[in-house]
């Protein structure tokens, strides 16, 4: 089901980079409608992200960009602060646990692990876990294979 998912979404971006009009919206709505997660046709996802669930319940901003073997869980928010121009940006081999949110200009470095309902609203180091609202690094230097199932460290 995930993989639907970031297919439509892949077509969506890609008629959305081709500068097609009305149709990467309709698609994205088809995904929504369907499979109940918004991904903005404009939004960067990385190879093998897997969105737990089908992606039930995540939305993700049209101008995020998401890195390479991230999970995203359900009920995942990752996206822009009102009065704020910028968007999250994640790094590759990430785990983004069930019903966190990545909120505004913040970065994610490769292999963080943001904890269920965390709130990240500030960068946040490579190789962390991250938990709490707002959201503060818990453990650091972490192996993210203890993790992240099937993805070895870098």
């Amino acid at each position: 089901m995930s993989r639907a998912v970031v297919l439509l979404h892949r077509i969506a971006h890609a008629l959305h980079g081709w500068g097609v009009p009305v149709l990467p919206l309709v698609v994205a709505l088809v995904n929504r409608l369907v499979f109940g997660c918004w991904i903005g046709p404009g939004a960067r996802l990385g190879a093998r992200v897997s969105l737990g669930y089908g992606g039930l319940g995540v939305v993700v901003h049209g101008r995020a960009v998401v890195g390479d073997d991230v999970r995203v869980g359900p009920g995942v928010v990752i996206g822009g602060r009102s009065k704020e121009w910028g968007v999250p940006v994640i790094g590759d081999r990430c785990v983004i646990s069930t019903g966190a949110k990545v909120l505004g200009k913040v970065t994610l470095g490769d292999e963080v692990v943001v904890g269920a309902n965390a709130v990240v609203i500030a960068d946040v180091d490579a190789r962390c876990v991250v938990a709490g609202v707002p959201a503060r690094v818990v453990r650091r230097e972490i192996e993210i294979g203890k993790y992240h199932d099937g993805v070895e460290a870098a």
